[in-house]
């Protein structure tokens, strides 16, 4: 899903691989980073009023690895979450029911609604980060269990009406939210429990980490879940189910989860001498002024502006981004060939930033930003025509090799366009945030990018069916626009057969629109690199 097109910078947040049509813009910046690290940096060179002497990251090892393993275990329901849409799409839900499931997407786009609570509602005697930790992790465990349990009735329904979608949703957006709530704390302990000379490791245990769980929640979860793929690739004898089940998937980790976090609350204690030396520098800012803090930086009219620039930019790739991959799973290819579909482009992915910060580092890093625009658009239209192509390329035995060649080309020209787009809209905030207050200034500006994405992926899923016309044949007085009505036809002796995809026809929209705000508003957004600095600093900071 909006997915979905996520690297890991020195602010930045959730780096995970994204599966071959999960491309929901989703990267996401933890509170106040540049606060908590530079008082870090402050106080962690001496210990009891001496110079600390450094010991290198082989003294801190222990510590990496925890904060390895915590990332990866925030990355198993991120894959999970990405997973089940295309499980529920070869089970003919309808594309509302997939809108539904993608608000499941949106707390890591929303934390920062509730990160300054996390940072400073805690128990001393427990400690700061594990006050937030141990309880979302146990409830994440608690949840697995549940789910390994329910899951399945879930997803099948009672036979007539499909899988229970709201329930589902509702289940998932929980998983979604604590795992949210997990990255603000362990994000704050990274940066407490290693050293200063070491605190750069963080970042790299970050993205390794959350990638790894990611792809063991998705890619290797949807590849050991197919009957097909572990008949052709991983067994003499062919069986009915996979080598694991959806049930079996979650209650190993529900009990990895729990098993994990009882041990960090017993053996792991934070830095109490660092925690009583930043104490007053923290306690400084509270809760309400945060959120005073944040509504005074959307008042200035430069971040207003491109706040509403950032929320709309992403109208034109919506279709293309969130239905291409459900379409593509709705024509026969197998989902667990789409999400392995991700393993090449990882290399691609770790590249492509590198080499695009280069054309980003100047002062106008959004005329990189304008001018991979259309060139999404118009790859945007190329998987309009490849989901069109998909079924007259099916054979008996599946798709053929020089068929997902052609998927993978496509994927990887659709990377550079939004990487290029990405990685200038990320250096153009770190630009202009104001630098007293450059964490949360971020934060917002990445959490206002992030829900340009995730909104109209929700509608685009929303308005597929609406859009879609169907009639039913063989069945007098009988419509096809809707599941029930479906089933009507078909039970009368009918067949539905589709006249106009609503998939095609969004697609158009969406690209004529996106046209229509690169020529009129693509041009704003550029000049918007001409304002000056004090147009983008907070005078409620001065």
């Amino acid at each position: 899903m909006d997915t979905s097109e996520v690297v890991t910078h020195k602010n930045g947040r959730q780096r995970k691989p994204i599966a071959a049509w999960d491309m929901k813009d989703s990267a996401e910046y933890p509170m106040d980073v540049e606060i908590e690290e530079e008082a870090l940096l402050e106080g962690s060179d001496k210990e009891n009023g001496q110079p600390k002497v450094h010991s290198g990251i082989r003294a801190e090892l222990g510590n990496v690895f925890l904060l390895l393993f915590l990332y990866v275990l925030q990355g198993i329901p991120l894959g999970l979450a990405g997973s089940i849409p295309l499980i529920m799409q070869s089970k003919n839900v309808s594309y509302k029911d997939q809108a539904y499931f993608s608000f499941v997407f949106w707390p890591f786009s929303l934390k920062l609604l509730w990160a300054p609570l996390v940072d400073a509602l805690y128990l001393p005697q427990f400690g700061r980060r594990k006050s937030w930790l141990v309880p979302t992790q146990y409830l994440l465990g608690f949840f697995m269990l549940y789910l390994s349990v329910t899951v399945d009735s879930l997803l099948e329904g009672d036979g007539h009406k499909g899988p229970d979608i709201l329930t589902i949703t509702a289940v998932f957006f929980m998983l979604e939210f604590l795992a949210a709530t997990q990255d603000i704390a362990v994000d704050g302990w990274a940066l407490t429990m290693l050293s200063r000379e070491n605190v750069g490791y963080a970042s790299t245990c970050n993205s390794v980490g959350q990638t790894a769980g990611y792809f063991l929640g998705n890619v290797l979860f949807l590849a050991l879940e197919s009957p097909d793929f572990c008949n052709k690739y991983l067994r003499f004898e062919p069986k009915a189910t996979g080598i694991v089940t959806l049930s079996d998937f979650l209650y190993f980790w529900g009990i990895v989860f729990l098993v994990s976090t009882t041990l960090v609350a017993i053996l792991k204690r934070e830095n109490d001498k660092q925690q009583a030396k930043r104490k007053s520098r923290e306690e400084v800012q509270g809760v309400m002024e945060t959120y005073k803090l944040l509504f005074s930086i959307i008042k200035l009219p430069s971040v207003f502006t491109f706040c509403s620039l950032l929320l709309t930019a992403k109208i034109g790739f919506s279709a293309a981004d969130a239905v291409t991959g459900l379409k593509l799973v709705e024509a026969g290819v197998p989902k667990e060939q789409l999400a392995l579909l991700a393993v090449p482009m990882v290399p691609l992915q770790i590249l492509l930033p590198i080499i695009i910060s280069k054309y980003t580092a100047g002062p106008r890093p959004l005329d990189v930003f304008y001018k991979a625009f259309p060139f999404r658009l118009l790859i945007g239209l190329g998987y309009t025509l490849l989901v069109w192509w998909t079924p007259s390329v099916r054979q008996e035995g599946g798709f053929p090799v020089y068929y997902y060649a052609v998927v993978l080309l496509s994927y990887a020209v659709h990377q550079v366009a939004l990487y290029g787009m990405y990685v200038a809209t990320m250096a153009f905030n770190a630009k202009v945030s104001d630098p007293v207050i450059g964490g949360t200034y971020m934060t917002l500006l990445n959490t206002v990018t992030n829900l340009g994405g995730n909104w109209p992926s929700t509608l685009a899923l929303w308005l597929v069916d609406p859009l879609t016309t169907k009639v039913c044949q063989g069945a007098v007085r009988q419509s096809c626009g809707s599941p029930e009505e479906v089933g009507l036809c078909t039970k009368e002796g009918g067949v539905c057969v589709t006249l106009l995809d609503g998939y095609y026809v969004e697609s158009v929209i969406c690209v004529v629109i996106g046209f229509g705000w690169w020529f009129w508003l693509g041009k704003k957004m550029r000049r918007l690199q001409e304002e000056s600095p004090s147009a983008w600093q907070c005078r409620a900071v001065k």
